[in-house]
């Protein structure tokens, strides 16, 4: 392995501040997610593979978990209070039998798409065993160890509280490398990030789309920094609405302009998706007769910004010409582009190679999709495909206990969770080519179940109510 000076340098920056805050291995673990594009070293031995700094925060977290006394009993707990505790390991085995025996099991019998390190490109192939089957499922094994360690470590009702300061910290983060990597391209300071971007996989940050810079931020590419930027929209607009928290409708503000300028076409499809909710929820309360603050403040404020769009068509007719360019080229004619036509393709090929397995799939790391759907059904097939709905399930349609109110703020971080797990699924649904749903839906998963299942062992804080704002994050405006 040839280690990362600078993802050595952003670790231990982690570290020190945690300490210094006082905070626990669960908000640097999930302060790391931030960086996307910060691999602590190179793996030659697994063909360049470069693991990001968050696989050694969640090493260090998986290692918290088990220290604890009395782990077995509360392993026990786990899985028998939390019905997708064995519904997830199921599927991790399942996902690790199928990266070995599919793609020999049915070597040569179908094509596949596979990204080379070599070329920097995406070529199809013959099925066979990859190195991608090794750190894909390497990834996709640590994602369901974190969903089972933290579910241990909220056991004790206070590390919610760390679970709410590390979302926070990771979206935090997140918009100030995006406002900053914009401001660098704007001031003709290039890619201001570079140094952090350690990554052995193609980086595609100083390009332009439309006459417009491409946002990157922390990551190798506009469409990485929509999808997470559309799961950290849905987390803090969901905890403003329910705790009307004002840091929480300041990171929600950001990423929303930030979004509307990463010329990223998952970005905007994602947005406009996620905004149909957001609208007949609006709609809904606007016509009762009390409607709430927050609602009147949106109304007012969208109602603000078509006046002031109107006004400036008035002033100029050409001024929105260059945006409306982009969002055609983005948006509406994207699938007739070469890339949205190759992307096409891919899934065209994974679903023939699920057919070509007998529903079976081809191992997960197999092959490259545009779709996480298809990436599930064809690497994982029929069998993966149904434990994945089951976990789908249980975080859409919470038991009758969970919708009765546990508490106010582990009510809002419950909420806020899941409203970014299914935020980060549909960006996977729009662009994402592998079947590991990443850190993104485990986490959330994880704080979903643990909170709907209440096996808290420990009282709130000693002499305040569970949830009272810390340091990091005032609690209402």
């Amino acid at each position: 392995m040839q280690p990362s000076v600078a993802g050595i340098v952003v670790c231990a920056c982690i570290v020190v501040f945690v300490r210094l805050m006082g905070w626990s291995m669960v908000v640097a673990f999930m302060a790391s997610l931030a960086f996307g594009a910060t691999a602590i070293g190179t793996l030659s031995a697994l063909g360049g593979s470069s693991p990001q700094i968050y696989t050694v925060f969640a090493v260090l977290l998986l290692v918290t978990a088990v220290a604890r006394k009395g782990i077995w009993r509360e392993l026990a707990a786990v899985f028998s209070r939390i019905g997708a505790a064995p519904v997830i390991v199921v599927l991790m085995f399942h996902a690790l039998i199928g990266a070995i025996l599919f793609p020999r099991l049915f070597a040569g019998q179908t094509s596949v798409f596979i990204a080379s390190r070599t070329s920097r490109g995406v070529y199809e192939t013959a099925l066979g065993p990859s190195s991608a089957n090794v750190t894909q499922t390497a990834y996709f094994t640590l994602g369901v160890l974190v969903f089972v360690a933290l579910c241990l470590l909220l056991r004790r009702r206070e590390a919610l509280v760390d679970v709410k300061r590390g979302f926070f910290l990771w979206f935090g983060l997140h918009t100030a490398m995006g406002v900053l990597d914009l401001a660098g391209k704007m001031a003709g300071a290039g890619d201001v990030l570079a140094p952090i971007r350690t990554a052995s996989y193609a980086m595609l940050t100083l390009t332009r789309e439309g006459g417009f810079w491409r946002i990157a931020g922390s990551y190798s590419e506009a469409s990485t920094f929509g999808a997470v930027s559309l799961a950290g929209l849905a987390f803090s607009y969901t905890y403003w609405r329910r705790t009307n928290s004002r840091f929480a409708a300041a990171i929600a503000a950001a990423l929303f302009l930030l979004l509307l300028l990463s010329t990223s076409t998952t970005a905007y499809v994602g947005l406009a998706l996620i905004g149909i909710p957001v609208a007949l929820s609006l709609a809904r309360s606007l016509a009762s007769a009390r409607p709430t603050r927050q609602d009147v403040l949106l109304v007012a404020v969208m109602a603000f910004l078509c006046l002031a769009v109107m006004a400036v068509s008035l002033w100029s007719a050409q001024f929105f010409e260059p945006l409306l360019r982009l969002i055609d080229q983005m948006v509406t004619h994207k699938m007739a582009s070469a890339s949205g036509q190759e992307r096409a393709y891919w899934n065209y090929k994974s679903m023939q190679a699920f057919f070509d397995t007998s529903g079976l799939g081809i191992g997960l790391g197999s092959s490259r999709a545009s779709s996480w759907p298809i990436a599930v059904l064809s690497q994982l097939g029929v069998v993966g495909a149904t434990l994945i709905a089951m976990l789908l399930a249980a975080l859409l349609w919470l038991p009758g206990r969970a919708r009765r109110a546990v508490d106010a703020e582990a009510d809002a971080i419950m909420a806020s969770a899941r409203a970014g797990a299914l935020a980060s699924l549909l960006a996977a649904s729009l662009a994402g080519g592998l079947a590991d749903p990443g850190m993104g839906f485990f986490v959330p998963l994880a704080v979903v179940m643990a909170c709907c299942a209440r096996i808290w062992v420990s009282p709130p804080p000693h002499g305040q109510a569970f949830g009272q704002p810390g340091p990091l994050l005032p609690a209402s405006g």
